[in-house]
């Protein structure tokens, strides 16, 4: 046990883990999926895995690339029984310096259902005004089965545009709230083509840490918060493709 807890309790360590188990590959993947964490100590982190035996290295199409190793792979169970506890436990406790738009939105990209979406290319819009500048637009453009995720706009026609705060769209995807509570109440509106707009809760998807639905709402104090619940209705115009 000591000597297991040498190398995975490392801090980040385990969280780098849980990237490469969601399926990040690649160092500015990992970046992504970890947000807080430098470059410096995520390449060290790396290197102390490789060291331990954890994860190898390897090389494809785009460069360098980082796998788990038979080793590595015996820790998901274990990544994500830590994960489904802190979700349990330590949810309760979350704050406002704990919401991230770059993770909520990685994490989004990473489990949005494409089928759901026309052969053509399809472009949501993200807006959160309460996110910290720079991280208040966000773009998730779907095309021939690939999802990309952009902060900076690609160029081309929106076809929804999503506006919510911050906190209660991490609560949709927390299953804390359903969507169409956080619509009629949390200030929460899509706009745009209709048959998007109406299965926008299939192809969002949810967590893999999301609430079954016979718990929603267990959590939904330590994300909702009651000072935010509105009761305007959101407008359903489609969005300007300026």
């Amino acid at each position: 046990m000591a000597k297991a807890a040498e190398i995975l309790c490392e801090r980040w360590s385990l969280v780098v883990i849980r990237e490469l188990t969601a399926g990040s590959r690649h160092f500015n993947d990992l970046r992504r999926g970890v947000p807080l964490m430098s470059p410096t100590l995520l390449s060290r982190r790396l290197k102390q895995l490789e060291a331990a035996g954890v994860v190898v290295r390897a090389q494809d199409g785009r460069g360098v690339a980082y796998e788990l190793t038979a080793a590595g792979r015996e820790l998901a169970p274990l990544v994500e029984l830590m994960a489904r506890w802190g979700s349990k436990w330590v949810r309760r406790r979350l704050g406002a310096d704990d919401l991230d738009a770059g993770l909520l939105m990685w994490d989004i990209r990473r489990t949005v259902d494409a089928s759901r979406f026309p052969g053509r290319r399809v472009v949501v819009r993200f807006r959160f005004a309460d996110a910290p500048s720079g991280k208040r637009e966000w773009w998730l453009v779907s095309h021939g089965g690939v999802i990309d995720l952009c902060l900076e706009d690609p160029g081309f026609d929106v076809d929804v545009v999503v506006e919510a705060p911050l906190r209660i769209m991490t609560a949709i995807w927390m299953r804390d709230i359903t969507f169409g509570e956080a619509a009629r109440s949390y200030g929460v509106a899509v706009n745009g083509d209709r048959v998007l707009r109406r299965v926008f809760p299939e192809w969002l998807g949810a967590s893999a840490l999301a609430h079954p639905p016979e718990k929603r709402g267990v959590h939904r104090g330590a994300v909702v918060g009651t000072k935010e619940r509105r009761t305007a209705r959101p407008r359903t115009a489609h969005p300007s493709r300026a």
